[in-house]
């Protein structure tokens, strides 16, 4: 944890005084403290060289999982492309997500992985990889090495390939100042007919090499139904005693099927199904390179801030000899508005917790009770969120004059780059920096999602909040003793709930603007509404005429300045229209003021010239896990 020596934190939380006036990392938990008093900052999605079908072969063949965890502590490494790389500000924790299929066999193939070659399946691995490596830019070549790694592999490779990856984050987890946790992705694309949908999650396991070494990954070689990843999951908590969650990514690209109400099948979902699905699934990234999933305007048009890095258009991602379109562009004007629309309410996260509260009031159970997480999902092994630090999202889209007009993945009929956002993060609320602290939280999802700024926010909920505990120096000591904290769940008490929230901008970065609630809720009638509320606004601006804060960036030289905004607010909030009847959600929305995009510190680096279509200015945000309100 890392305060920057700004004092001004401990009006969020008294842990790390003294480190604050030290401005040194600190271990000790605040023994004086009963509740979560560190703020931690990682990023739980990075692919390296083992990430065999895209990273790798994209040219990430030489940043190995070491680097990406040395880049993530602070330390200067060497990127792909030979420019020395180093993170702003060191990460407390991180997830090496490299998929399962396919893991590692690339990396294991150039290194010569002796029982891997020993079989029949390795050797035709091998031969492929071959061909490709001597014209890495044939099409041909790539979707032949493709195909030849998507089956399964025999387990004994697996195996052996898992413990290293389990290994080296071991050898790298240092509890008190750096945590590494196991994981990996599961990249299905879906059930759809004639077309793919993401389905991609990252697992993440809360164990140490003792447990993990015990299986190895499920993955979507093994069946594309996250229903069986879950069913996996759940027998490794149940036969090792391990700790283990998915978190699902790119809902904005799924086709729907992310928050689908039905089953994988199509089937409706029984108890069971709802339960097992809040069980694993506690956290849904909501924010990533390839667009944020919060919101969009097709589905939230009065919220003027939906808009925010949504990517609206995927084509040519391959399957087979051929390219073909998984997604529907969503600014075809052939597309029909009402089916895009209702495709849409199964991509954004938003939509999904609207759609839980239908399954909290028939069943019982919400199995879209989701708390917030954020992760880079690079492909270069580089855990840089910063816009004036976007190494890309992929290594054969390095820095250069050219690089946000071309092409996602170069040659083919893809989103252009500039499409691709510079973010984000997850932010944890935790007593120590260790693995059990840290999964701890995120299974209780005290946890929020940043696009990239290391905001600090806490977000409370209760009965008998004041106006003036908003601004208490001890905010945190209230909110614990009075209230609960982000990512649980109020029961009814006939009165209009209150919430605490405090945020305090990233000492490195750009003011606040303002900070917002969005509430979603379920009328007595079965109708799903939402509405956002602004709670505090910097400058002279009131609530009801918040208007814009202006903006101070200068895309000429890719700079702004803090002349406007606030490094701090707060608010003390009651719902105004709350009907003890009615199931609901808030959360917590905290939004910078301008600052330039990636795109302009690329042409200030580069010197170039960019078209009038390329956006150039960002408005950069936090989202705090919800807090839930169910009716007696």
């Amino acid at each position: 944890m890392r305060f920057f020596g700004c004092p001004i934190l401990a009006w969020l939380t008294i842990a790390g005084a003294a480190s604050v006036l030290a401005n040194e990392p600190t271990y000790s938990p605040n023994v004086a403290a009963d509740y979560p008093d560190q703020l931690l900052w990682g990023d739980t999605h990075v692919h390296t060289s083992y990430s065999t079908g895209d990273s790798y072969v994209a040219g990430n063949n030489t940043v190995t999982p070491e680097i990406a965890y040395r880049f993530a502590r602070g330390e200067t490494v060497t990127a792909w492309n030979g420019m020395r790389a180093r993170i702003r500000e060191p990460l407390d924790f991180l997830v090496i997500a490299d998929h399962a299929e396919g893991l590692g066999l690339a990396y294991e193939m150039r290194d010569g992985n002796e029982k891997l070659l020993e079989t029949p399946t390795g050797q035709a691995m091998r031969a492929a990889w071959e061909v490709f490596d001597l014209d890495p830019t044939s099409r041909e070549a790539l979707l032949d090495f493709r195909r030849a790694t998507r089956g399964p592999l025999p387990t004994g490779i697996i195996q052996t390939i898992w413990e290293r990856v389990i290994e080296r984050a071991e050898a790298f987890n240092d509890p008190g100042t750096f945590t590494t946790l196991i994981g990996y992705e599961w990249t299905s694309s879906g059930a759809a007919a004639g077309r793919r949908g993401n389905l991609h999650r990252v697992v993440i396991f809360g164990d140490g090499a003792e447990k993990t070494r015990q299986i190895v990954p499920f993955s979507a070689a093994d069946s594309p139904n996250p229903e069986d990843l879950w069913a996996f999951l759940q027998r490794y908590r149940e036969s090792v005693g391990g700790q283990a969650i998915s978190i699902p990514h790119n809902s904005n690209l799924s086709n729907g099927e992310m928050f689908s109400r039905t089953t994988f099948d199509g089937s409706d979902p029984t108890p069971e199904w709802l339960s097992l699905r809040q069980t694993i699934e506690p956290l849904v990234e909501i924010t990533q390179q390839k667009g944020d999933s919060e919101a969009h305007p097709v589905l939230s048009p009065t919220d003027e801030f939906a808009d925010f890095e949504n990517w609206n258009s995927w084509a040519g991602v391959v399957a087979d000899a051929s390219a073909h379109s998984c997604c529907p562009d969503r600014r075809d004007p052939d597309f029909d508005a009402d089916a895009r629309r209702e495709m849409m309410r199964g991509e954004y996260v938003r939509e999904a917790l609207k759609t839980g509260l239908d399954f909290a009031a028939e069943f019982g159970v919400n199995p879209f009770q989701l708390g917030f997480a954020g992760g880079t999902d690079t492909h270069t092994s580089l855990a840089s969120a910063d816009n004036d630090n976007f190494w890309a999202q992929y290594p054969n889209t390095p820095p250069t004059a050219t690089r946000p007009i071309d092409r996602f993945v170069p040659g083919w009929e893809t989103p252009l780059q500039w499409e691709t956002a510079a973010g984000g993060y997850m932010a944890v609320w935790a007593r120590e920096n260790t693995r059990d602290a840290i999964f701890s939280a995120m299974q209780r999802r005290e946890v929020y999602a940043t696009t990239g700024p290391r905001i600090a926010v806490r977000f409370f909920g209760g009965w008998s909040f004041k106006p003036e505990d908003a601004f208490a120096p001890n905010v945190a000591r209230i909110g614990y003793q009075n209230g609960s904290p982000m990512g649980q769940t109020l029961d009814g008490k006939g009165d209009a709930p209150t919430f605490l929230i405090a945020a305090l901008r990233d000492p490195e970065g750009a003011n606040l603007d303002r900070v917002q609630i969005i509430k979603g809720w379920r009328d007595a009638d079965g109708e799903l509404h939402e509405q956002v509320f602004n709670v505090a606004v910097s400058g002279a601006r009131t609530l009801e005429n918040a208007g814009s804060v202006g903006s101070t960036v200068r895309i000429e030289d890719a700079s702004y300045d803090n002349s406007i905004g606030a490094p701090t607010l707060s608010a003390f909030w009651r719902d105004p229209d709350f009907d003890p009847r009615e199931h609901a959600f808030y959360y917590a929305r905290v939004i910078e003021i301008p600052t330039p995009r990636w795109p302009a510190y690329d042409a200030k680096y580069f010197g170039s010239t960019l078209p009038d279509s390329v956006p150039m200015v960002t408005r950069e945000r936090a989202y705090t896990s919800p807090i839930w309100y169910s009716p007696n």
